[in-house]
């Protein structure tokens, strides 16, 4: 779980903010627009790339100051948020790779960041300059020995988004529309060290402690490096895609593995609305209830049954169709469950659990929540917290049916966030709590919530029989 120290931002505001983050979403590129002919790809021209973006960050302090002393009212501290992630966006962008994935991240949990930084960085997530064709050749060549008009009937050298990590195009062969996803060159082999020179801009931004980066620093690397593993990505997209196809309403892409290498996958074209888009065309009640039941049952199946789920819940990796069913895309960010992280977790969903205070103490020591050097105050007042946070995020758990559209929830989990960061306790503390396992196990969940609050979906809440209370049981 993330450290106490993050929950107002990452626990709760997380609902509220990711729903905020795709009003933002445009699934199509601001196409015609300046491409990119080359990508850093040395750990001195990287570096060059931040330390370029630190100068320029330094100049527009000092014109900001300088401002300010010729006429105090010309200029605000908002004016110097934009300048500033204006100029850290177009350094992130040009490196592309985990330098803009850390910016696309960031850009989801709007309360870490000052709002300029925030728009400006959710830019990452669907229009970074894309490859220019020659490099976009220059890949497939390296990989296959042809360019992309040698291996498809048709290939469109205009790439329809461009993010992070790689861009996708249209392809046609066999008589079928493809999407291809080709990366950015050099990324896969810059994660590391991007991650390093990243870090103080990081703790700086996020006003962290740097033990807390620390602490989850190693988790987001191999998430990213494992990205960055298109051989890895096509391995799971079929084993996942396959292991979920009883899932009656769900639609999975064809991937085709003599059209993929390292650094480009092939794979069907979907068509479909995203969320934004979908709920745009006004649906009734039925077709939200029905996709979000879809969402539902999907992460359900994967956690407590593959122990292993599609981490990356953005609204743009699921399409809503026309025949009501809901197209899955992208399975680059997926978090293996451990064992022991899952029956710790999830056995607190359990109510009887919370009734056993020796079990419960057990578990949260476990799970990292306690720590030895706690006093018994200490153990005394996070126990509690944490009691309260499961009790709140664990409601949809502890009924058959659950309403995501009740405002009334969501305003209960805001108001607690905003309880917890006004506390001494939490604000003074320098103890980093949580096992790094709930980063990612975490992060889907709230975007799953997001998700299902936005579709104002009411949910069947299925759940495993182990997690129910013996009441429940027995009844």
């Amino acid at each position: 779980m993330y450290t106490v120290q993050w929950l107002h931002s990452h626990l709760a505001k997380s609902v509220q903010l990711y729903s905020i983050h795709r009003s933002l979403y445009i699934p199509k590129p601001f196409w015609p627009m300046k491409t990119q002919n080359s990508v850093p790809t040395s750990k001195v021209a990287r570096a060059s790339q931040f330390v370029k973006a630190g100068v320029k960050v330094g100049g527009n302090y000092i014109k900001h100051y300088t401002k300010k002393l010729v006429d105090p009212d010309s200029v605000t501290r908002e004016d110097l948020h934009a300048d500033n992630a204006a100029d850290i966006y177009d350094a992130l962008s040009e490196l592309k790779g985990s330098a803009l994935k850390m910016a696309q991240m960031l850009s989801m949990d709007r309360g870490l960041l000052p709002t300029a930084y925030s728009d400006k960085f959710a830019m990452s997530q669907y229009s970074a300059p894309p490859l220019s064709g020659p490099l976009v050749v220059k890949t497939f060549r390296t990989y296959f020995g042809k360019a992309p008009g040698e291996l498809f009937d048709k290939f469109d050298a205009i790439s329809v988004n461009a993010a992070s990590i790689g861009q996708v195009h249209q392809a046609w062969k066999w008589g079928k529309k493809l999407a291809v996803k080709i990366q950015y060159p050099g990324v896969a082999d810059s994660v590391t060290s991007d991650l390093k020179i990243a870090k103080p801009l990081a703790v700086r931004l996020l006003n962290l402690d740097e033990r807390q980066i620390d602490r989850f620093m190693g988790e987001v690397e191999s998430k990213l490096i494992e990205e960055t593993d298109y051989d890895l990505e096509l391995r799971r997209s079929v084993e996942i895609s396959e292991a979920c196809a009883h899932i009656d309403g769900l639609v999975f892409p064809k991937y085709y593995k003599e059209l993929s290498s390292k650094r480009i996958l092939t794979m069907d074209w979907l068509d479909g609305l995203h969320l934004k888009e979908f709920l745009a065309t006004n649906p009734s009640q039925e077709a939200r209830n029905r996709i979000g039941q879809l969402l539902w049952n999907f992460y359900d199946h994967q956690i407590h049954n593959l122990r292993q789920v599609h981490a990356d819940p953005h609204p743009g990796n699921f399409l809503m169709r026309p025949d009501g069913t809901m197209g899955v895309i992208d399975f680059g960010c997926v978090k293996v469950i451990p064992d022991y992280y899952y029956d710790n977790y999830f056995r607190l969903i359990n109510p009887d659990t919370l009734k056993d205070e020796a079990l419960t103490q057990q578990i949260f020591q476990n799970l990292e929540f306690l720590v030895p050097q706690d006093t018994p105050q200490d153990r005394k007042f996070f126990s509690n917290l944490f009691v309260q946070m499961i009790e709140m995020l664990g409601a949809p758990f502890a009924v058959d049916r659950f309403d995501f559209g009740d405002d009334e929830y969501f305003n209960k989990v805001y108001a607690f966030a905003d309880q917890l960061s006004k506390l001494e306790e939490l604000r003074s503390s320098k103890v980093v709590r949580g096992s790094q396992d709930g980063l990612y196990v975490n992060r889907t969940y709230y975007g799953l919530y997001a998700m299902l609050n936005e579709l104002k979906a009411v949910v069947d809440t299925k759940k495993p029989e182990w997690l129910k209370p013996q009441t429940e049981l027995v009844a």
